[in-house]
């Protein structure tokens, strides 16, 4: 396996399939096939000609529907991009008026420059990376930018209807605003998970993240717009500031009639992303775990490393001609050669460690007074570390935001479990006065960790094999803020991690 397929700044840009599941158990399975053709093409955008990766002549590629349960076999020959859909059993009625019809939106991020060239050459220099330039909306950026009048993404709605819409972040380093102008969205999903109907003006999906909301088309026939801009909350940092728009389109509007403009937050509107995950309730009450087997104290901070290259001016771009780095609990992960999950089925020694420490090794004032005399204390010791929880375990996880270099929103992300997000606030975390909602707390598999703040989250580890936990911001993770959960093998078969298929490629 090459080092390009295993560490990627960008491999969003090539693959995406995002799983869209409404939570039904369900009757027969079918098994649906696809076949994709993977090509390239010229396309232009932004005033320049560039090669891109189409599937079936298409970008974003088209999407997979399939009912739950389903059996998907898709017939590719490199990575795609495009959705992954899986809807509830035709018998089994959404829980709320089946909408008028649906949308997928794929809320994405545009470079000019070759990928590849622009992901190894952040990895050399230790730098940031440079802001997108441009911000697409199912892959269209919208009249804001130079040259793209005409590169609008439309819907076009019946008046007096309503419509689903399954919101998809396929960016890769940039939490995103959405709304539509004039309209109110209502969420109904997210993260695969029905939620208590909670009706907004705008939201904010974190990369990865997926949302249902519903919006009836209720104003006067015309022509209104849908803005897609930033979330930044991180401090000195370079990013896109131009929104990409659409147009929500009523039939019977005139054709040359005026757009109405969507209003977005301003980019560093912090406020307006926690009304909305205020908002955020599963639909029915739920069992979350009350008696903790393992506590976990995570910090999240981003780093920077002393740079000892002999060639600083390209290899150290760095705060104070440092390298940058990231960590959980100040240890920055680092990416293996061979297949982690391979390693840990086969017991192959000398590939990961046993000793990801459970709280960090030291406690101070975590968003106040981080060491920031760069790079003399910011500094994180690197190692690819994992912790191993008993089948079944009841876990709880505290994340704390730091301020060393800068406090950020950043998106956690923990794969192959679910988990309750129980609470959150700003400031350290204090167990005396934190609160708690064990009643109906939301059931997604990413939360974005408070600028400033904290995050709880109690999961059940009821799911046999190695998971990562990870930032989903892709610059994030590639520089070291990860980590990886064993959960070992339960008493039965189907609580047991399966053997690998027989045709199981060697790495």
């Amino acid at each position: 396996m090459t080092n390009s397929a295993v560490s990627s700044l960008f491999r969003l840009s090539f693959f995406l399939f995002v799983l869209q599941v409404m939570n039904i158990g369900g009757f027969t399975a079918a098994t649906r096939f696809y076949q994709f053709k993977v090509q390239t093409m010229r396309l232009t955008r932004l005033c320049q000609t560039k090669e891109i990766v189409t599937i079936n002549g298409k970008f974003p590629g088209p999407a997979i529907s399939a009912q739950e349960d389903d059996r998907i076999v898709v017939k590719a020959w490199a990575t795609v991009y495009g959705p992954l859909i899986v809807y509830p059993k035709s018998s089994i009625p959404y829980p709320f008026k089946k909408p008028f019809k649906e949308h997928t939106i794929l809320l994405g991020e545009y470079w000019l420059k070759n990928m590849v060239e622009l992901e190894q050459h952040v990895l050399e220099s230790g730098g940031p990376p440079p802001p997108a330039d441009a911000f697409t909306i199912n892959g269209q950026p919208g009249p804001n930018y130079n040259c793209s009048f005409n590169d609008v993404y439309e819907i076009k709605i019946v008046p007096r209807k309503t419509y689903l819409l399954r919101l998809i972040n396929a960016g890769i380093n940039m939490e995103s605003f959405f709304t539509i102008a004039n309209h109110r969205l209502t969420i109904v999903e997210v993260d695969g998970e029905y939620t208590k109907p909670f009706t907004t003006e705008h939201v904010m999906l974190v990369p990865g993240q997926t949302m249902n909301v519903l919006v009836t088309a209720d104003q006067a026939i015309g022509r209104y717009s849908i803005a897609m801009g930033p979330y930044e909350s991180a401090k000195n940092v370079k990013f896109q500031n131009t929104s990409a728009i659409a147009n929500f389109h009523y039939f019977g509007a005139w054709p040359n009639s005026v757009t109405l403009l969507a209003k977005l937050p301003i980019f560093n509107d912090d406020i307006a992303v926690q009304t909305v995950m205020d908002g955020l309730r599963s639909l029915n009450a739920v069992d979350v775990p009350k008696d903790i087997d393992a506590h976990l104290f995570i910090t999240i901070g981003i780093n920077v490393n002393k740079c000892n290259s002999e060639n600083p001016i390209n290899k150290c771009q760095g705060p104070r001609n440092g390298r940058l780095a990231a960590s959980l609990n100040n240890i920055s992960f680092v990416e293996p050669k061979v297949s982690i999950l391979e390693a840990y089925y086969k017991n192959l020694e000398g590939y990961f460690t046993l000793d990801f420490p459970t709280v960090p090794e030291k406690s101070y004032d975590f968003v106040n007074g981080a060491p920031n005399d760069i790079a003399n204390d910011t500094q994180a010791a690197n190692g690819t570390r994992a912790i191993v929880f008993e089948y079944g375990s009841r876990i709880q996880i505290i994340f704390q935001n730091t301020g060393t270099l800068t406090t950020e929103n950043h998106p956690i992300h923990l794969h192959g479990h679910s988990f309750y997000v129980i609470g959150y606030g700003t400031g350290n975390y204090d167990q005396r006065t934190a609160q708690y909602n064990l009643d109906d707390p939301p059931y997604l598999n990413t939360i974005g960790v408070p600028v400033g703040g904290w995050a709880a989250i109690r999961f059940v580890a009821n799911n046999p094999g190695l998971w990562l936990l990870h930032c989903h911001f892709d610059i994030h993770q590639t520089w070291g803020m990860s980590t990886m959960f064993i959960v070992k093998n339960g008493k039965t078969v189907l609580e047991s991690l399966p053997h690998p298929p027989p045709d199981l490629p060697k790495c």
